[in-house]
């Protein structure tokens, strides 16, 4: 088994080097295969908690954070999995802004998945207060992603778009709302 530095180098290496930023967010069967044959089983690790030891430093927080925030988004796409690693990701987060993590990060790329994880809360309090990180710490591209995610959280108290997954029933309002072009992030 492969010590900690060389899986965290892998899960790394793989999302900011062997892919590209238009995979990250699309949705792609052949991509969501990729990451569940590389990084299923890492992934059903962090989700357990068998990889905590790894939020201790940067490098290896920063791979929990795309093991619990990120990939289960690919491995389980549509299901309430997709979801599970959602409040241990936001707390990884929250753990890098507050010990300096974040703003000692140079680039921005990673600065930005440190944050996802609060783009993707269904926290309104989050919400309002990851909007000035990902002013401060990602591109204007991205920060105007976050103020939509903010927005949608402010009119419905949460994301539509997961309501089938989850199985949350749609009030009409938000059965409108995802048949407008961008609703579905």
């Amino acid at each position: 088994m492969p010590g900690q530095r060389d899986q965290t180098g892998e899960v790394l290496v793989f999302w900011f080097g062997e892919t590209r930023p238009r995979q990250w967010f699309a949705k792609d069967p052949a991509f969501d295969a990729l990451v569940r044959d590389r990084f299923l089983g890492l992934t059903r690790q962090a989700l357990a908690g068998e990889l905590d030891a790894w939020s201790t430093e940067p490098t290896g927080g920063l791979a929990l954070v795309l093991l619990l925030d990120q990939f289960p988004r690919q491995i389980w796409r549509e299901t309430a999995m997709a979801f599970a690693g959602d409040p241990q990701a936001q707390s990884l987060s929250l753990c890098a802004v507050e010990k300096g993590w974040l703003e000692e990060e140079v680039e921005q790329t990673r600065r930005q998945f440190w944050l996802m994880p609060l783009m993707h809360s269904e926290d309104m309090a989050v919400q309002e207060a990851a909007l000035p990180l990902f002013e401060r710490f990602s591109d204007p591209r991205t920060a105007d992603f976050a103020r939509r995610h903010r927005d949608v959280i402010a009119r419905f108290g949460r994301f539509p778009h997961r309501n089938a997954a989850l199985g949350r029933v749609s009030s009409a309002e938000e059965l409108a709302f995802l048949q407008t072009p961008g609703s579905r992030f």
